[in-house]
Parts: structure tokens; C-alpha cells; sequence
């Protein structure tokens, strides 16, 4: 039998992909993975395809893409007629919004680091420079 006309359970598709059952009936209430037909007990049936939507799925979590990005790119990959271009526009946004966030590890790792070296020079009986620091921070949110 082809494997594209195979059918599986969720245990089983479960099982292959290395997705746990609750993960992937979220995945489809997102409707990120529609199964290919329900039984008449309502068990979800699955196939190949299904299997390949997993991979691709986790392919793109691991790349940082968030579940609604990932929507975006199932429907994409969906569409024939998307180009290539669709996907590239939606690749640099994503690229971009990684590199702003390694540059505010940056400067996070900075700071820490001088907290670190001040709490390292200090004198015994000063107080702690981290959690002096800590405590002078403007809260950007305002009173709670």
C-alpha cells in the first residue's frame, strides 16, 4: 500500500512523529493539521500527508516561527500558486525580529556581566549590587 494513502489514528501518527496526542489535537484546534476524515466512533483518521505536516510543523517551531507564522506558511505551502517570494518576505520578517532579539541578549548579557564583576569587587558588608540594582530599576509598567 502507497504511503500516501495510508491511514493512522492519532496514537499512531503519534507515534511515528514523536508528537504527543494532546499536542497535536491543540495543533488542530489552531487548525494548523485537519484530519483527512473522522470514523463513525468520531476517532480522527490521519495519513501520510498528515505525517509530513507534523514534520514541517516542528521544522519551523525549531527555526522560532510561532504557531500563527507557521498557519501562515501551512497555507502557503498549500497554495500552488504561492511563490517563492510569498515565503522569502515572511522568512526576512522572521529574520529580523531574531537578529533584534540577539541584540537584546546582547545588551542583557553586558549588564549581567557587570552586576556579576561589581558583586565579585565588592566588600563584605556592602550591600548587593544586583539586588541594589534590581531595586533602582524603573518599572516600565507603572504600579500594580
Amino acid at each position: 500500500m502507497e504511503k500516501n494513502k495510508e491511514t493512522m489514528t492519532i496514537g499512531a501518527l503519534s507515534k511515528i512523529s514523536g508528537i504527543g496526542i494532546q499536542t497535536i489535537r491543540y495543533y488542530e484546534r489552531k487548525g494548523l493539521l485537519k484530519p483527512v476524515t473522522r470514523k463513525s466512533s468520531g476517532y480522527r483518521v490521519f495519513n501520510w500527508d498528515s505525517y509530513k505536516s507534523l514534520r514541517f510543523l516542528k521544522h519551523a517551531q525549531e527555526l522560532g516561527f510561532s504557531l500563527s507564522e507557521i498557519k501562515d506558511l501551512l497555507r502557503l505551502r498549500a497554495n500552488k500558486k504561492s511563490s517563492c517570494v510569498d515565503v522569502q518576505s515572511r522568512a526576512n520578517k522572521h529574520l529580523k525580529g531574531v537578529e533584534e532579539k540577539i541584540a537584546q541578549l546582547g545588551m542583557i548579557r553586558e549588564v549581567l556581566s557587570e552586576l556579576i564583576q561589581k558583586c565579585r569587587s565588592r566588600e563584605v558588608d556592602d550591600a548587593c549590587p544586583i539586588l541594589d540594582c534590581f531595586e533602582k530599576m524603573e518599572d516600565s509598567h507603572g504600579p500594580r
